[in-house]
């Protein structure tokens, strides 16, 4: 019985992960597949580091040594970076293997180019584990393209913003504390920047933007804030109101018209996105014909990743055939719009929003501060 032979790249937190939950795993996989599903090959750039660690299966340095393995299946990426993640890809996609990858950055710069070489080739791209961590999002959002037009998707999609604000909210801790929490935790890297800054939501974004609409807005014009600005008293003054501050990534459809960011919003309770804490991750879509949709689930951690990542494994014995819907949209600029700012002690005054109460908006809010006493 000849085995489903994969090919890793990279092993590290994910990496490692997914390998264990082949092996944990096995025997679901060989029901799926008929067959053994091995690793057979797994590509590092430091071979000495990882020795210990894979020791059943080729660990090489060299890409032309992972793809001399005769009779390869599969490839699944766990690395980081748009290169050389895109040239492997690229000639895995050659040697007629299927690709699984969990690169966000990669899929949301160079994920179209990637699609079209596969389907050119006849393999699959999938990317499940790309966007949301455990949560299946890409999956769910490509049932609902045939008929449906998305109008919204709001959405939370970084578990570490989302954990370091959730700390400032229930403990009451600065940035920087809810920060070290959440690298101590593991949620957060030594360099913060990709996550607090707003970019790993935003490549997430532009991914759900091309499977949504086969296209992306231009980057320099969709807004993109992190949340670094965000303060224990920007936290507290909302909570007094009953409200609180989330990391929300944002795509608007209006008739074709589509706008786009990712920016720190005040959210009352009503909003769908307001319980969300913690490293969760949820996706709201609203489509015109299925009406109002979330899902939730852990968006940080190596298990929900690599959960995801041998789902779209799985995934690959069923060819599910790709339907392609073409949607008439264009990308506009988001109209102007108030700033996240600080709120100092003052009158708080409502600048963005019709209604309160309603569950369709989030608000931003300022406060005006208090007039100095004239020396």
């Amino acid at each position: 019985m000849t085995a489903v032979k994969i090919g890793l790249i990279g092993y590290g937190t994910v990496g490692s992960a997914v390998g264990r939950t082949i092996r944990s795993h096995q025997e679901n996989l060989q029901t799926i597949f008929g067959k053994e599903v091995q690793v057979a090959g797994v590509l590092v750039r430091e071979k000495q580091k990882y020795e210990q660690q894979v020791t059943d299966a080729l660990l090489t340095d060299d890409a032309a040594e992972l793809f001399s393995i005769s009779d390869l299946d599969v490839i699944i990426e766990a690395s980081v970076g748009i290169e050389p993640a895109f040239s492997y890809l690229t000639e895995a996609i050659h040697h007629g293997c299927h690709i699984i990858t969990a690169n966000k950055e990669l899929i949301a710069s160079r994920g179209a180019e990637l699609k079209r070489l596969a389907k050119k080739k006849g393999v699959r791209l999938e990317y499940e584990a790309a966007v949301a961590g455990g949560v299946p999002v890409i999956g769910t959002l490509k049932q609902l393209l045939h008929i449906n037009h998305v109008v919204k998707v709001e959405a939370i999609l970084n578990g570490t913003s989302n954990f370091i604000l959730t700390e400032m909210s229930d403990k009451g801790l600065p940035f920087e504390e809810a920060l070290q929490l959440a690298q101590e935790a593991g949620f957060a890297e030594a360099d913060p920047g990709n996550d607090v800054d707003g970019w790993d939501a935003f490549y997430k974004l532009m991914v759900l933007s091309d499977l949504l609409f086969e296209a992306q807005p231009d980057w320099e014009k969709v807004t993109r804030k992190g949340i670094r600005s965000v303060s224990s008293q920007d936290i507290q003054a909302a909570a007094k109101q009953g409200w609180k501050i989330k990391h929300v990534a944002t795509l608007e459809n209006a008739g074709g018209e589509v706008t786009a960011s990712v920016e720190p919003v005040i959210l009352t309770a009503a909003h769908p996105l307001y319980s969300v804490d913690g490293v969760d991750n949820a996706v709201c879509v609203e489509g015109d014909l299925v009406g109002k949709l979330k899902l939730q689930g852990p968006g940080a951690g190596a298990l929900p990743t690599a959960s995801a990542i041998v789902e779209d494994l799985a995934n690959l014995v069923h060819q599910r055939k790709e339907i392609e819907v073409k949607r008439v949209i264009k990308f506009t600029e988001k109209r102007e719009a108030v700033p996240f700012v600080h709120l100092p002690s003052g009158e708080t005054i409502l600048l963005h929003g019709e209604n309160v109460e309603s569950d369709s908006h989030y608000y931003r809010v300022a406060a005006r501060t208090p007039a100095k006493a004239e020396a």
